[in-house]
């Protein structure tokens, strides 16, 4: 006899409305055909078609993507009177990291303090010398970094580093170092950034940076913020 499946969806009933069960063993094609096939269940018009409830959506320990979860609530919103709550998955964000996603932090990083971050920073404040941001992504610093930033720590040679105020310590893109002059010309104003050309860190001012780099401009207009 063949292995019998689990059902890829099981609704439970509680005091606050409904759980939806989705089983994280299962591709998310077959989990979200079978949750398709439920809603539109006639045989389930008393619950379907009822009063207003919550809906929690367990992943299980699966994580979803935001075009995922998009099509999960394309399939509740056919069902107007099932609220979507939220959604759990186990010990962890629901949402999967996207490459491009930018995560945003806020605060001041003062000497002696490293702030160590999985992806693309949007950090508001300011790196005072002394401090240190570390990214596996990009760094975008919307204040003055005096400190050092070191962003694709993990060998990313596409990412960059962007400040208000660029007058770092030192920078670091990847594996390359670069070290500051012995005297920032204050004369310079204006958002920079810096990035890997020809395996040596370059900086240029930030209007340059759709020419040089013209992924990044066309990456902004996918950029999320949480």
């Amino acid at each position: 006899m063949g292995k019998v499946l689990k059902p890829g969806v099981t609704i439970k009933g509680t005091k606050d409305g409904l759980l939806f069960y989705l089983d994280d063993s299962r591709p998310f094609s077959a989990v979200l055909e079978e949750l398709k096939h439920k809603l539109e269940n006639t045989q389930a018009a008393n619950i379907w078609d009822g009063p207003d409830m919550k809906v929690i959506i367990k992943l299980g320990e699966r994580q979803i993507t935001r075009t995922e979860e998009k099509s999960i609530r394309a399939l509740f919103s056919k069902r107007k009177n099932l609220i979507i709550h939220e959604f759990q998955s186990e010990g962890k964000h629901y949402l999967q990291r996207e490459e491009d996603e930018i995560e945003v932090k806020s605060g001041t990083v003062r000497s002696g303090q490293v702030l160590v971050h999985s992806g693309n920073l949007l950090f508001l404040g300011d790196v005072n010398p002394g401090g240190t941001i570390q990214c596996t992504g990009s760094i975008y610093v919307l204040g003055a970094l005096r400190g050092l930033a070191h962003a694709g720590c993990e060998g990313d040679e596409n990412a960059i580093i962007v400040a208000s105020v660029l007058r770092p310590t030192q920078l670091r893109i990847a594996d390359v170092i670069s070290r500051p002059p012995d005297r920032w010309d204050e004369a310079e104003v204006g958002m920079r950034f810096a990035y890997l050309s020809d395996h040596q860190i370059a900086v240029e001012k930030i209007h340059l940076l759709g020419q040089l780099r013209p992924e990044f401009e066309w990456k902004t207009t996918r950029r999320r913020f949480l």
